[in-house]
């Protein structure tokens, strides 16, 4: 794979790059970049993790190193009880590497670092410290009004975690951080403060955020926005029929989650989206591009309800993996989510 293939194959599925051009001669200067993505363990992981899993699984591809970062305190800083945020560690670091696995990934360059291994070091703390002399509480706010639980009175924790953030991208020795859109404020905060402490400001890359199922961002704390990774067959098949999805209407859930995620899949392994109807509705209908099916939709040529159901069977067999490794963490995740 060259250069021009690896950097259209990190491109692909992002809504932003930030340092482009640094990406490209990064391609051509080291033979193995380094990236991270960030995750906190707070609500249960979704199906809209798929997508970021997809972009690494591009990253492994393109010659990276991959970290995925577990991050723990983040979780606390962002309001998960004290008492339950090592619990929640141990399920997504059961959890996250079976999604991982599930789309097909080679992980032999993968490597999983949780947070507070790495945070609680003396050198990192005075890091930390050294940027909070550099950023306004207006400018950390800011970055962190995204992403963080605030409340019409927030709490320093919601100040603490852009900064933290940030610092990572150093302690992790990457040259870049993969992140949702709703990361940006905090990603360009990390580029215009780390190089004030000596650091190399790094290469920031945005996926974008999935809608839920009802038409809102999909969400951990939303139960019904979301398919959670360990619903079973009933469960994944009553949300999609309850999913927001009117005839020739694109602006719904379902669609962006089949553009980003299930024909991205169907096209790496040359395979088809296949919409199973009986000969009365015009019989089986199979697609090779999001653009016909988007098209059919639009001239309602496709029924949201066959959409629906073929959608369900696709996200079945995706997560077959998880469900079959299910009974090895139904107690951490009960232990974890229990209030």
């Amino acid at each position: 794979m060259d250069i021009e293939e690896r950097f259209n194959l990190i491109k692909r599925n992002t809504e932003e790059i930030i340092g482009e051009e640094d990406l490209k001669k990064l391609l051509a200067s080291k033979k193995r970049p380094i990236i991270y993505w960030g995750t906190a363990p707070t609500g249960k992981p979704h199906i809209g993790y798929l997508l970021p899993a997809l972009k690494i699984s591009d990253f492994l591809k393109a010659g990276f190193e991959v970290k995925i970062l577990l991050a723990d305190l983040h979780a606390s800083l962002d309001n998960v009880p004290w008492g339950v945020v090592d619990k929640r560690y141990e399920y997504y670091k059961k959890i996250i590497p079976l999604l991982i696995k599930s789309i097909g990934a080679d992980t032999k360059h993968l490597k999983f670092i949780q947070g507070s291994t790495m945070q609680l070091k003396p050198e990192y703390m005075y890091d930390v410290l050294r940027l909070s002399t550099q950023v306004s509480v207006h400018d950390s706010l800011k970055a962190a009004s995204d992403v963080v639980k605030l409340t019409e009175n927030p709490k320093v924790s919601g100040l603490i975690y852009p900064l933290m953030q940030a610092m990572d991208e150093e302690y992790l020795k990457v040259d870049c951080q993969l992140g949702g859109t709703d990361q940006r404020k905090i990603m360009v905060l990390a580029r215009e403060n780390l190089p004030k402490l000596g650091y190399k400001a790094r290469i920031e890359i945005m996926n974008p955020i999935l809608p839920g199922l009802i038409g809102k961002k999909m969400s951990s704390s939303d139960p019904n926005s979301k398919i959670n990774l360990t619903d079973d067959e009933e469960i994944i098949k009553k949300k999609i029929m309850g999913a927001e999805c009117s005839p020739g209407n694109l602006d719904n859930g379902l669609l962006p989650f089949i553009k980003y995620v299930i024909m991205t899949i169907k096209k790496d392994k040359k395979e088809k989206f296949l919409v199973k109807r009986e000969e009365k509705f015009g019989g089986d209908v199979s697609y090779e591009n999001y653009e016909d099916l988007e098209k059919d939709f639009l001239e309602q040529k496709l029924h949201p309800l066959d959409l629906k159901n073929a959608l369900s069977e696709e996200i079945i067999n995706l997560l077959k993996p998880i469900q079959r490794e299910k009974k090895k963490f139904e107690k951490i995740e009960k232990e974890a989510y229990s209030n």
